[in-house]
């Protein structure tokens, strides 16, 4: 703690009409740096983890904290927002990358592109062919849920290939649309090909979201780090994807903001 320091905090503006918000993030100060980390306060920190999170914030010394947690064999989680300093040191660490969809095709926005790829799912099989320790990665799609692409051993050399991105249409056609509640479709172990990039063996998984009444929402505060959370606790609790993908997009509707349903909060 700084005697002279500030806190950081955030103005977080909310459209009633688009149920949407934006945040307006002011650093802490001082910002903590590698030499306020300690061995001693590294180890304690990270001692019983299984798994770790980072998002890239503070790089400097985030990144000291992910390569002792690497050099401890912990599990890494990074959320991928989008393109920030360090970020890339972040994910040749990581076991599991959550991103968001504009993440993969950042670069209309951004100046560095991460991938140039022309749809998420291709983007997916680009992260997981370039980021070889992965396990999977989830893109997150607001109402529309999430994609999820799992990298299986590639042992079967009679294994079925299929283009990712009709993969994909076919997962989604078998959505219910009657159905409220989240729900998963998983397609069998398949190469997947992307025109360009390469192929990886996998599965590809399709979550839907909870359809949530306009009367209910009020905005979406908070909804990306509840599902990293869900996804965090999923991983420690050995969920299979198929009970992983809901239970995180139900956990994400219980932040709808409304005060009469708010029950996991």
């Amino acid at each position: 703690v700084s005697k002279e320091g500030t806190t950081p905090f955030s103005y977080i503006i909310i459209d009633n009409h688009t149920k949407t918000r934006t945040c307006i993030f002011t650093e802490g100060y001082p910002p903590l740096v590698p030499k306020d980390l300690s061995r001693t306060k590294l180890l304690s920190a990270l001692n019983g983890a299984r798994v770790a999170y980072f998002d890239a914030r503070m790089p400097a010394t985030t990144l000291v904290i992910a390569q002792e947690a690497f050099r401890q064999n912990i599990s890494i989680l990074v959320d991928a927002e989008r393109p920030r300093e360090g970020l890339n040191d972040l994910l040749n660490l990581a076991d599991y990358v959550v991103c968001s969809e504009k993440f993969p095709q950042a670069s209309k926005s951004y100046h560095e592109a991460w991938t140039e790829t022309s749809s998420i799912p291709r983007a997916l099989v680009s992260i997981i062919l370039r980021l070889p320790r992965l396990k999977f990665v989830i893109a997150t799609l607001g109402k529309d849920g999430c994609i999820m692409l799992e990298k299986c051993a590639d042992e079967d050399s009679h294994l079925e290939e299929a283009d990712v991105d009709n993969s994909m249409k076919s997962l989604t056609m078998r959505k219910d649309d009657s159905i409220v509640m989240p729900t998963c479709f998983a397609s069998n172990v398949t190469k997947f090909r992307a025109e360009g990039i390469g192929s990886v063996c996998g599965r590809l998984y399709f979550g839907t979201s909870e359809k949530i009444p306009p009367s209910e929402l009020i905005d979406t505060t908070g909804a990306g780090d509840a599902f990293v959370g869900a996804v965090l606790y999923a991983i420690c609790a050995n969920f299979s994807p198929e009970k992983m993908l809901p239970f995180a997009s139900y956990v994400v509707s219980s932040i709808r903001c409304n005060q009469n349903s708010n029950k996991l909060l």
